[in-house]
């Protein structure tokens, strides 16, 4: 088994592309659901503090 800085560097790195591509999912995922699912509107629009905002608003009724 392989040890040292080499090793450690390798696996923090598989780590942060394991990260990135599941939150590249998650936002295509967002935007599908929310442009075919829902209303129909811009995908990019679900990325946008504004609509997360309203979306909360919903559900505290705030």
């Amino acid at each position: 088994m392989e040890t040292g800085k080499g090793y450690v560097f390798r696996q923090l790195l598989l780590v942060l592309i394991v990260c990135l591509v599941s939150l590249a999912f998650l936002a295509l995922g967002l935007m599908v659901g929310y442009a075919v699912l829902g209303e129909g509107k811009d995908p990019i629009n679900i990325l946008k503090p504004e609509t997360w905002q309203a979306i909360v608003a919903k559900f505290t009724g705030k």
